[in-house]
C-alpha cells in the first residue's frame, strides 16, 4: 500500500500538479491539506476520472482536509471535538482496515500570538481524542501538516530557531506525546541522521 500526505496550499491553483502528480506516484491513499474550498465546490468527478474515492472536510477559503482512496472508505470523524471554531482541520476514515487521519494543525503565528495558545489547544485536543477513541493497538495512519519541526534535525538552523515558532518546546513535547502514545516518525525510522524539513 502506497501512502502519501500533501499540503496543497489551495486545491483548486494546484489542481493540474496533483492530477499529474497522481498519475505519476500512483497512491493508494492520500490525505491532502490546506484545500482552501468549498466542499461544494470539491472537484470530485475529476478525482473519480482519475480513480479515486474523496472524502472531504472543507470550508471557502481556508483550511479543509480530505482523503483520497482507490477503495471506497467510512468516515470516522470530521473535525476535533470542542475544537470547530478553528475550521475544518481532521478528518478520519477507516479504510481497508486501516484508521487513516489526515491533519492541518493550526500555525500559531508567532509565540505572544493569542493563536498560539490556541494550536496548543488544538493539538491537546488531538492527543485526548485519541486516547478516548483510539487505541494505540490499532492500525492508524496520522499524516499531515503539523506545523512544528520536532527536532533541530527537522529544521534548517536549529541555533537561530530553536524556542521560536514551530521550534517551541511547547509544540515539540506535544508532537513528543502523540509518539509516546504509540506512534512512530516514520520518516525517522527511515532516516534517523538526514536533516530535513518535514514538518
Amino acid at each position: 500500500m502506497r501512502i502519501a500526505t500533501w499540503n496543497v496550499n489551495g486545491l483548486r491553483a494546484r489542481f493540474d500538479f496533483i492530477r499529474h502528480w497522481l498519475r505519476a506516484r500512483q497512491p493508494d491513499i492520500v490525505g491532502l491539506q490546506e484545500l482552501k474550498v468549498a466542499e461544494d465546490k470539491f472537484p470530485y468527478a475529476e478525482l473519480e476520472a482519475e480513480g479515486y474515492h474523496a472524502l472531504v472536510h472543507s470550508a471557502k477559503a481556508w483550511n479543509g482536509v480530505a482523503i483520497l482512496s482507490r477503495d471506497p472508505g467510512q468516515v470516522r470523524q470530521l473535525g476535533l471535538p470542542g475544537q470547530h471554531e478553528m475550521g475544518p482541520r481532521l478528518i478520519s476514515a477507516s479504510l481497508g482496515g486501516v484508521v487513516f487521519m489526515t491533519i492541518y494543525c493550526p500555525n500559531g503565528k508567532h509565540l505572544e500570538h493569542e493563536d498560539f495558545g490556541r494550536k496548543l489547544e488544538w493539538l491537546d485536543a488531538l492527543g485526548d481524542y485519541l486516547e478516548d477513541k483510539h487505541s494505540p493497538d490499532e492500525a492508524i495512519v496520522l499524516c499531515g501538516d503539523f506545523n512544528i519541526c520536532p527536532t533541530g534535525l527537522d529544521t534548517w538552523d536549529e541555533e537561530q530557531l530553536e524556542g521560536n515558532i514551530f521550534h517551541a518546546e511547547e509544540e515539540r513535547s506535544r508532537f513528543r506525546h502523540l509518539l509516546d502514545w504509540g506512534f512512530s516518525d516514520t520518516y525517522r525510522q527511515l532516516f534517523p541522521e538526514r536533516q530535513m524539513f518535514s514538518w
